[in-house]
């Protein structure tokens, strides 16, 4: 499901999307969801959220705000609109659930080698964490939290 179709299953205001694109947001997928942790704080810790993803929607928040307003919340929003989190939560959640793991293929990507990286790949600059083609394409895996 792409990043649109999502956010069509969302209702939200213009203000909500356009602080779900700007804030600081760090993202951990978890067994239960995704933590979406706002560093635009003083205090992050004390901005950190678990958003609920359900057939690739995200569908609810421990924030204040999804309890409080109608509409999905700027980190339910921030989710829908990173299509490859929003994925990884969604194939995660299905192995979770119950659903038929991906076979675990050992790690054959070599940053040094041209030869078996697609030619999008940027793991090189990203600090050991996997660049999003090297997972799609089974190279490498995304760390546990």
């Amino acid at each position: 499901m792409s990043s649109n179709n999502v956010l069509s299953q969302l209702t939200f205001t213009k203000r909500v999307a356009k602080r779900a694109q700007y804030e600081a947001f760090e993202f951990s997928l978890t067994t239960r969801g995704v933590r979406v942790r706002n560093t635009s704080h003083t205090k992050p810790a004390d901005h950190e959220y678990l958003v609920t993803v359900h057939n690739g929607i995200p569908i609810a928040c421990e924030c204040p705000a999804d309890a409080r307003y109608d509409g999905a919340c700027k980190h339910r929003v921030g989710v829908a609109i990173r299509t490859p989190l929003l994925q990884a939560a969604t194939d995660h959640s299905l192995v979770a659930d119950g659903g038929t793991q991906i076979e675990n293929k050992p790690e054959t990507h070599v940053e040094d080698s041209d030869s078996d990286q697609p030619e999008d790949c940027d793991c090189a600059g990203l600090g050991g964490f996997p660049c999003w083609p090297c997972v799609r394409s089974g190279r490498r895996d995304l760390p546990e939290e």
